[in-house]
């Protein structure tokens, strides 16, 4: 049985476990900024430094990302044309997140010109959120699939013991998805912050819950069972 130090180190060998780690610290750091710029002005701008270097980190482990949603329309694009259709919209908008997010990154390491960053920003921003709105979608639907699977089962009679294994499956399926749209919705705001600014999605406070959020529902999704 593996104790919490080998699955911490599990954790970390995944490119989405560092990322979830780094992205932890980019947004603490971004609320520490927010709450000591007025106080401590220099330490605000040292969080500030630590969110920055977080941020770039995080575009630079996601180099080639983009390749998993071709490979998951490649391999699996849906049980039905309803679920490959939502499949296309969703993961293709992941795609153009994680492709011009490589452009946004080379912009603001100074690779490229500063002046493309912030069209590079927009274009992956609305790739992203027209991903995140079609995996929730999908997600919901499963969910409630589930749950009348659920109710199925609880009304048939069955073994008891094959029945219970059953219901525990759906419902731990029913928690990852759950896990998988908090983090999908607290993403979506970040992304439209960066589309159609405005007070509430770019709050700092807003920006930095809505990071937290999305970073600790993907350390629960990987963390090894």
């Amino acid at each position: 049985m593996n104790d919490t130090v080998d699955k911490l180190v599990i954790f970390l060998a995944k490119r989405d476990g560092i990322d979830k780690l780094v992205k932890t610290f980019q947004y603490v750091s971004k609320l520490v900024n927010w709450h000591a710029e007025k106080t401590y002005p220099e330490f605000a701008t040292r969080a500030k430094q630590w969110e920055v270097a977080s941020g770039l980190s995080r575009k630079a482990f996601r180099s080639g990302r983009f390749l998993t949603g071709f490979n998951a329309l490649r391999r699996s694009p849906g049980t039905s044309s309803g679920f490959r259709l939502l499949a296309v919209l969703a993961n293709s908008g992941e795609m153009v997140y994680f492709f011009f997010d490589h452009f946004l990154w080379l912009s603001r390491i100074g690779v490229m010109d500063s002046k493309y960053a912030k069209r590079m920003s927009f274009i992956s921003a609305f790739g992203e959120s027209v991903g995140y709105v079609f995996f929730i979608i999908s997600d919901f639907i499963l969910i409630s699939r589930g749950l009348k699977a659920e109710r199925k089962l609880l009304t048939e009679e069955e073994e008891p013991k094959e029945t219970e294994g059953e219901i525990k499956k759906i419902r731990m399926d029913r928690i990852m998805r759950l896990m998988a749209v908090a983090a999908n919705i607290a993403d979506l705001i970040i992304a439209l912050a960066e589309i159609e600014p405005n007070p509430f999605c770019n709050h700092t406070l807003t920006l930095g819950i809505s990071g937290l959020v999305s970073a600790w529902a993907g350390w629960y999704r990987n963390w090894p069972s």
